[in-house]
């Protein structure tokens, strides 16, 4: 099997197609987090001068104290939201990068496994052997990159169970600090 000028044709514009669709969805995923921190640090400035004018109001040293000391758990619940939503456009962008990869990953074998039995039907007598041993070491390969793409799912998964039960501890904690304020 001979590869054809069409083929290699189609193949570049296949590849140009994919890494337009990677970088525009890398795009979608910093004006994403470009909105994000714009809209944290709107709500930042705001709610800032609101407690800022607040403690300036204070009748007494005690009340300023508490407004102050009431501004920790508010802040702690927020900065985990923004982890969250940074956390979340991460996740997203990437699983657009592991699917694309994936996909390529996919073409690749398909296109290897036909060379393979392209091989193996032309092969000249007498090497049955050779090509039986060839297409083993061909299934021992995909077998070990399914298990390795198997085990960095887990891994990931592992990963967002973490980062959840984190989350929740560190809310639990900004609670537990606001109440005692």
């Amino acid at each position: 099997m001979y590869i054809t000028a069409d083929q290699i044709t189609a193949t570049n514009k296949a590849n140009l197609a994919a890494t337009m669709a990677l970088a525009n969805k890398t795009f979608s995923g910093f004006e994403k987090l470009v909105e994000l921190n714009m809209a944290a640090a709107k709500a930042l400035m705001t709610e800032s001068i609101e407690h800022a004018k607040s403690v300036l109001s204070a009748k007494d040293l005690q009340q300023a104290v508490a407004l102050q000391t009431s501004l920790v758990a508010p802040l702690a619940e927020k900065s985990v939201a923004y982890g969250r939503h940074v956390y979340g456009i991460a996740v997203e962008t990437g699983a657009e990068y592991t699917k694309a990869a994936e996909g390529k990953a996919a073409e690749t074998q398909k296109a290897f496994n036909q060379v393979i039995e392209n091989v193996a039907k032309n092969a000249p007598a007498g090497t049955e052997s050779a090509v039986a041993v060839l297409k083993s070491a061909l299934a021992s390969s995909q077998n070990a990159i399914e298990s390795a793409q198997s085990s960095a799912k887990q891994a990931l998964s592992m990963a967002e169970s973490n980062m959840a039960v984190v989350t929740e501890q560190a809310l639990n904690a900004a609670a537990t600090v606001g109440k005692k304020a």
